[in-house]
């Protein structure tokens, strides 16, 4: 695809089974939308949304919560179509039992993820896992499970940036100096800070061992919120998760990414995913991460390990320590709401 094609809009990129050819759709819970609309070709230029044409789609988001909070709102930074699912509960609390709004941006176009289609083959009619076809037709399968999946945590708007995903990696200057073209990034995704005046930006927390892709995405984010000032500027948190019963690690900075670092080296919030509610207590939330993983049938290998009962998070010392607080208000009126 050529590369005046990357999106930097709200948008849903999709593609109609067997075919190539970009739809775009504008606004609120475009997973709905089943009419295709107008097909791009690789000689048209998106242009780079504006402030007013961003103010035009939002809207509002409805819920059934008697516990709303106002002006909540939320932005979801990831690498790749499927990194969604490790803030399934926080994103589902946030908007189905608080009354809030979460949107999701995307790094990657997601189409380094062939080698694990094997079983998707089947299902989408390709040869997903040789290289050529699933660089070619995985970009918007997997847009397309992703807000398949993205309605049962009640995102609202999809960002996609559509820089290349290569392959796995733990490092992330590469990508940051190499691959990506992280000016056009931050300076799309600083429009959008600026425009929706977000209370949080979710990330995941960039640990030595995680996807190199994972920490070049957060530290876009960081240096994006640190450009900012009140109140556009969001308070920043790293996302880790795991079992109960497992030792939470300390964190304090990514090796010479000092925007990283958390003088508070614990997780300042979690939520519990085992939390039971329903007939007899017989349901917990990792049902909704569940649902969620279900849809990325194209990325087989994450249904074999994905585990967790707790969605940890970080507070990065760029943010306002004087926000710390309100973080902590918000994690404990998430922990005390039920479906």
């Amino acid at each position: 695809m050529n590369i005046t094609m990357r999106l930097c809009t709200v948008v849903y990129m999709a593609v109609l089974l067997g075919m190539n050819l970009a739809i775009t759709v504008y606004g609120q819970n475009a997973a709905h939308i089943q009419k295709p609309v107008k097909h791009l070709t690789s000689s048209q230029k998106i242009q780079p949304i504006t402030a007013k044409e961003l103010s035009q789609l939002t809207t509002a988001v409805e819920t059934k919560s008697e516990k709303k909070i106002e002006n909540l709102k939320a932005l979801v930074i990831t690498a790749h179509p499927d990194d969604e699912t490790c803030f399934a509960v926080t994103m589902y609390k946030i908007t189905k039992e608080l009354g809030g709004v979460v949107d999701l941006a995307v790094i990657t176009n997601g189409e380094g993820g062939y080698k694990y289609s094997t079983l998707a083959e089947d299902i989408y009619h390709l040869k997903l896992t040789d290289e050529t076809v699933g660089r070619e037709y995985l970009p918007s399968i997997r847009k397309r499970e992703l807000m398949a999946g993205g309605k049962y945590a009640g995102i609202r708007n999809y960002y996609f940036f559509d820089q290349k995903d290569t392959h796995y990696t733990l490092d992330a200057d590469t990508v940051l100096n190499q691959v990506w073209d992280v000016e056009w990034v931050k300076k799309r995704l600083r429009v959008l800070m600026e425009q929706e005046n977000y209370n949080i930006v979710l990330t995941l927390l960039p640990t030595p061992e995680t996807h190199g892709h994972h920490k070049a995405a957060t530290i876009i984010a960081l240096e994006t919120a640190q450009s900012l000032t009140a109140p556009a500027k969001p308070i920043v948190l790293g996302c880790g998760f795991g079992m109960k019963n497992d030792t939470i690690p300390t964190f304090t900075e990514l090796n010479n990414y000092p925007i990283t670092h958390c003088n508070l080296s614990s997780p300042v919030a979690a939520l519990d995913k085992t939390q039971k509610f329903g007939y007899n207590d017989r349901l917990n939330y990792t049902i909704i991460t569940s649902w969620m993983v279900a849809e990325h049938k194209s990325q087989g290998a994450m249904h074999l390990g994905f585990r967790s009962e707790l969605e940890n998070f970080w507070f990065f010392d760029v943010n306002d320590s004087k926000s710390l607080p309100k973080i902590k208000d918000l994690f404990m009126q998430m922990s005390k709401t039920k479906p």
